[in-house]
């Protein structure tokens, strides 16, 4: 998910200027989210089945570049691909060649010689955080990728309306992000109705999933105050399919996710409150990423946390922010396409 979001976010950003635009991707959630309608009609998506193995993978891009022949390539994060399908199409691939780099474990940074790998590229796009190669001579940082920019984010009162909040409830409003794996998707089910049971009456806790998603959804214990026995029906009111979550923001008084990139950058420019788990992966490094007091370093320690936060109401600021894909997109007209 947060590769797809990050990738969308910059095919977003150059179909606006004008660009005609192919996004290929292999991510499971791709199939429920309404990229058309998000993108636009510059963009035009191709959903792989995320069942295909590496070879596979690698037979699809190179069929896509030989029908599309584009003038530029752009890849996010692996300059190998995922699965190292990259590796042998790249020589051969006439565009000009485009990395979004960001963070990367220093490990996978050299059992697979990146250093070498990154060569390959006309530019390097170091979208608002640390990376392995951010002094490399071709690389350029900018601020951090969004998929709306400040203008396109519902006011409050809409974005609690789209949550089911009425503008009426005075309570704070927790959302628990459902991102990552998909088995970290329903795990935050779970931490929502914990926080459901745990702030009763003084608080709404909605869960947000990927549109498509086929998570169960957890039944919360009782309510302070409210009957045994809280019924599944009871619990479906906590999840909301809800892509990009970035829209309904400012309506969130506390954010409760994990260390990815898209979660941590959208908390940030909102002001949102946040707390989350640094949640384990191969090449991420969500734990660097996060901010001492962003940072919950178990599941009870994250419950725990967002409750407080959601009886202090904490403030939030509300200043527009920058979003470095329009940046990005300039970076690659100058340096790229005009070359």
């Amino acid at each position: 998910m947060g590769h797809l979001t990050r990738a969308s976010a910059l095919a977003r950003a150059a179909s606006r200027r004008g660009h005609a635009v192919v996004l290929l991707t292999n991510s499971p959630f791709a199939s429920g989210l309404p990229l058309e309608d998000v993108l636009g009609t510059g963009v035009e998506v191709f959903r792989l089945n995320p069942a295909l193995g590496r070879e596979a993978v690698g037979e699809v891009v190179a069929q896509c570049l030989a029908d599309v022949r584009p003038d530029l390539f752009v890849v996010d994060t692996f300059p190998r691909g995922l699965g190292g399908e990259l590796a042998p199409l790249l020589p051969s691939v006439r565009a000009r060649k485009v990395l979004i780099h960001r963070d990367v474990n220093p490990t996978y940074v050299k059992q697979y010689g990146l250093a070498r790998a990154v060569d390959a590229f006309d530019l390097l796009l170091v979208p608002g955080e640390a990376a392995p190669f951010a002094n490399h001579p071709r690389a350029v940082r900018t601020a951090p990728w969004l998929l709306l920019r400040a203008s396109e984010l519902l006011p409050r009162d809409k974005a609690r309306a789209r949550l089911g909040v009425p503008a009426e409830d005075p309570r704070a409003l927790v959302a628990v992000m459902g991102c990552g794996t998909p088995e970290e998707v329903g795990e935050a089910g779970h931490i929502a109705a914990r926080l459901d049971a745990m702030l009763g009456p003084e608080a709404v806790v909605r869960w947000l999933v990927p549109p498509g998603a086929a998570m169960d959804v957890p039944a919360p214990r009782a309510k302070q105050g409210g009957r045994a026995g809280a019924s599944q029906e009871e619990g479906l009111t906590l999840r909301m399919p809800t892509w990009p979550a970035l829209t309904v923001l400012p309506g969130v008084d506390v954010l409760v996710g994990a260390g990815g990139y898209n979660t941590v950058q959208e908390a940030r420019v909102t002001g949102t409150p946040f707390v989350a788990l640094a949640r384990p992966r191969l090449y991420d490094r969500q734990a660097l990423r996060l901010r001492p007091e962003e940072r919950a370093g178990s599941v009870e320690a994250l419950v725990a946390r967002a409750a407080g936060l959601a009886r202090a109401r904490p403030a939030r600021s509300t200043r527009p922010y920058v979003n470095g894909t329009d940046d990005a997109v300039t970076l690659i007209e100058r340096t790229v396409l005009s070359a």
